[in-house]
């Protein structure tokens, strides 16, 4: 019978469902986005939206502003992103030292871009983000074994 998982590792788990789940929104959102780019535009000229809430215009203003090309590529690689992120989340889950390797080496990589986006100027998400990173990276790397099964 399998040991009861340590509630780091499931704090973890959780956590990496949760970003795949999210980019996997954000992925299905911004080819959406792209296939009625044409819509969109001529919906943000309509006289719906005058004198309403201002955030509304504001975003749509944005995605519109954004090419195709680059709608389409960034709602790629939301998505192999959201891919691989579920695959980490379950390979932890079941324990296996390739998931653990996996994550250590990502999170490991993006560590270093993270500061540097602290030094450019320091957001309460991206802290949160960073803070979390580097939680799960020492986690891992403290209590986990590269030679489990």
């Amino acid at each position: 019978m399998k040991t009861k998982r340590p509630p780091g590792l499931l704090a973890i788990v959780i956590y990496k469902a949760f970003v795949a789940s999210l980019l996997a929104v954000t992925s299905i959102a911004l080819l959406f986005t792209l296939k009625n780019h044409q819509s969109l535009a001529i919906f943000s000229e309509s006289y719906i939206l005058e004198t309403k809430l201002t955030i509304i215009e504001w975003l749509i203003d944005k995605i519109l502003n954004i090419s195709p090309t680059k709608l389409k590529f960034s709602g790629i690689a939301a998505g192999a992103y959201a891919i691989v992120t579920a695959i980490e989340a379950v390979g932890l889950w079941y324990e296996k030292s390739w998931a653990t390797l996996l994550v250590l080496v990502l999170v490991g990589i993006s560590i270093p871009p993270e500061i540097f986006e602290l030094i450019k100027g320091i957001t309460i998400i991206k802290l949160i983000v960073f803070l979390v990173n580097v939680a799960v990276f020492w986690y891992l790397l403290r209590h986990f074994k590269i030679h489990k099964k």
